[in-house]
């Protein structure tokens, strides 16, 4: 009976090993690389990539309309990406829980799917996050260029990334990086500047949004750092702003020499810094539309400049590769997809992308390994993210929305941002800093009391909005009745007739005027004219009383036939929010420093003209921006010692008469531009010789 015992002795062992082994199988096959946040990144999109089917990677490179989507959706078509379009949201003054439940919940969609892929969602935050109410508005980039200070936009795009984070929201269309080379253009304002040097110097902002990539690690791959940040997008690649006679969506014409020179730069330098996405332009370049380019967004930006993140289309910017739009939408696949498109905006027809997509590449007419690189463009930026380890959002951050901290972060971009175009009829006359104590001064104008105005359009919706109910600011009024002394009486009048301004005397008078809030080809103008009544309340203010005038525009507007009845004239932009800051530099608290971003044309016969052309003959040259001293400053220094010592005096007195004696002889020097060559300089600016008469 010994042998018995052996058989069942060897037999239980063996159930125990093979049980064993059972178990170790099961750990393996129960680990799946791709969601082991320990794996490299690389690693992991080669894992995930490897297990998805066709229609699931079909699915990664489709980008939709929340309004198209439902949770089932999602999960059906494994759609990779959602996006509200301009004004699209939850619902009317939508809270940033209102916007994180919503979007958790078409999240829990995606994750329903097989491989569990997360949707990123994504919105254009392009001054401030600017689709939802009560969030900071920032000046747009016009502006922000006028700053000419890279740090400040740095810290913008740290402040707008939490308010878009605190909405779950991991993905922003920003910064727009166009050189706008005419103003005619309606998406000028968007542009920093029409010199590229200074639109390179504004990517700062992607550092902000995206995180600082750390050091050791390589440049020009996508990068995002925590919860806190986003994925930026570098737009509208290429020659945007650059088309004929400013028309949305034209044709640029230019050789390579012009483009790689005057449009490319900044994306460069986005590409260093790691921007994770590239948005393709509506617009052609030499009369090749730049959604169909191969040679440009796959020889170029993946070859050449090896970008390593996803390239993604315009808003139904496939559509209009064919005239008309969508006449042709099967080749309109074929050649964006060709072309190195990676994600396919299609906010309401992904059935009939899906379809035609899958039937070119079941056909051979796209590569699979074309629809494999553009999927794994996208998973790296999703990994990137962390989107699949924290997929769903939380309300942490809500309060950061509209925070006050970044409230007077936009409230510095304005003050920094206002250009002096003019102080005084005389260079012995100045008008500003205005006196915060008088007895009576008059504000006038339709901006002056209109935040919708101020912020101009990408606010709230699309095309913008009128009044003082869109969301939550300081008008240009609100800022003055603010900062003036208690006893000052300030009186608003819209426009005010020359009748009314003979009968009462005002010490001082602020006008607003200027631009209707427009967005792309609603904005294209060919007159480039301030709003009615803008130009009568200018000639019936300034006739009578002393004036200030602010003009807020998204561009430089006829104001030649003006200047002459005007006491001081302040380029603002369009500043957002937080009016306070044209009143900060108004009244003297801080110092005018803003300098143009573009030239200032007399006329618009001249256009397009920049700096360096040879029929150059501009109102205000570019860069050209009177200063002030801050008041607060020097009523600090005056009273830091009043002892009259008679040694103290005499020095005074005699750096008294120095500055009598320069001043003379500056007003007598006044220099103005002379002639600009031509030429480019190796760092690509156009020198200017300047001579005085």
């Amino acid at each position: 009976m010994k042998w018995v015992g052996r058989v069942w002795m060897v037999w239980v062992w063996s159930v125990v090993i093979l049980c064993g082994r059972r178990g170790a199988l099961g750990k393996e096959e129960d680990y799946v690389k791709y969601k082991d946040p320990k794996q490299p990144v690389g690693a992991r999109v080669e894992d995930l990539l490897g297990r998805m089917t066709l229609e699931e990677k079909i699915g990664q490179m489709v980008q939709i309309e929340r309004l198209s989507a439902t949770p089932d959706i999602m999960k059906d078509y494994k759609i990779g990406s959602l996006l509200s379009g301009g004004g699209s949201v939850p619902l009317q003054k939508a809270t940033a829980a209102d916007w994180v439940n919503m979007i958790n919940n078409f999240q829990n969609g995606s994750l329903s799917t097989r491989l569990g892929i997360p949707m990123i969602y994504g919105i254009d935050a392009v001054h401030g996050h600017n689709n939802v109410y009560n969030a900071t508005i920032f000046p747009h980039n016009i502006g922000l260029g006028a700053t000419r200070d890279p740090d400040l936009l740095r810290r913008i795009g740290d402040a707008t990334a939490l308010e878009i984070r605190a909405t779950g929201i991991p993905y922003t269309f920003a910064p727009c990086i166009a050189v706008c080379r005419d103003p005619r253009w309606g998406r000028c304002y968007e542009s920093y500047s029409e010199d590229p040097k200074v639109v390179q110097e504004m990517t700062e902002i992607i550092p902000g949004l995206q995180g600082e990539i750390p050091n050791g690690s390589r440049k020009g791959v996508p990068y995002v750092i925590g919860k806190n940040k986003v994925a930026a997008c570098a737009k509208h690649f290429v020659g945007d702003g650059g088309t004929t006679k400013g028309i949305n969506e034209n044709n640029t014409l230019i050789d390579m020499h012009g483009l790689l020179s005057i449009h490319m730069p900044a994306y460069y330098d986005s590409i260093i810094k790691g921007v994770s996405t590239v948005m393709v332009s509506y617009s052609s370049w030499n009369d090749k539309k730049m959604h169909a380019n191969h040679e440009l967004i796959t020889g170029f930006l993946k070859g050449t400049l090896k970008f390593k993140g996803f390239v993604i289309s315009d808003w139904q910017g496939i559509d209009r590769i064919t005239y008309p739009s969508h006449s042709n939408y099967t080749y309109s696949v074929l050649a964006s997809v060709q072309a190195g498109i990676d994600m396919i905006m299609v906010p309401f027809n992904h059935t009939e992308f899906i379809d035609d997509l899958t039937y070119l590449v079941k056909n051979n007419f796209i590569t699979m390994d074309r629809i494999d690189d553009a999927v794994a463009r996208i998973l790296l930026i999703k990994f990137n993210l962390g989107l699949f380890e924290s997929p769903l959002a939380d309300l942490s951050l809500v309060n950061e929305l509209g925070s006050q901290a970044h409230r007077d972060l936009a409230r510095e971009a304005v003050r920094k941002s206002l250009v002096l175009l003019k102080n005084g009829k005389n260079a012995n006359e100045s008008l500003l800093p205005l006196p915060k104590k008088a007895s009576k001064i008059l504000v006038a104008g339709s901006h002056a009391d209109n935040l919708g105005y101020q912020c101009g359009g990408w606010t709230i919706g699309w095309q913008g909005f009128s009044g003082n109910n869109g969301t939550r600011g300081t008008t240009i009024l609100g800022a003055i009745n603010a900062t003036v002394d208690k006893d000052t009486e300030v009186v608003y009048l819209e426009n005010p007739d020359s009748k009314y301004l003979k009968s009462n005397h005002f010490d001082y008078a602020i006008v607003a005027v200027g631009e209707h809030p427009y967005t792309e080809t609603a904005g294209d103008s060919d007159t480039l004219t301030m709003a009615d009544p803008g130009s009568d309340t200018i000639k019936n203010v300034c006739g009578a009383v002393k004036c200030a005038v602010i003009i807020i525009s998204g561009r430089p507007i006829v104001m030649e036939p003006y200047l002459s009845g005007i006491d001081a004239l302040v380029a603002a932009w369009l500043p957002g929010s937080e009016g306070q800051g044209v009143a900060d530099a108004l009244f003297g608290d801080y110092g005018f420093m803003g300098q143009l971003p573009r030239t200032w044309f007399r006329t618009v016969d001249q256009l397009p003209m920049n700096v360096g052309d040879s029929h150059y003959d501009p109102l205000f040259p570019f860069g050209f921006g009177l200063t002030t001293k801050s008041m607060v400053a020097r009523s600090v220094s005056a009273g830091v010692d009043r002892r009259p010592y008679g040694a103290v005096a005499l020095i005074f007195l005699l750096v008294g008469v120095y500055f009598q004696v320069k001043r003379r002889k500056l007003a007598c020097s006044w220099f103005v531009l002379h002639r600009f060559r031509n030429s480019v300089t190796p760092s690509g600016r156009h020198p200017i010789e300047l001579q005085k008469f």
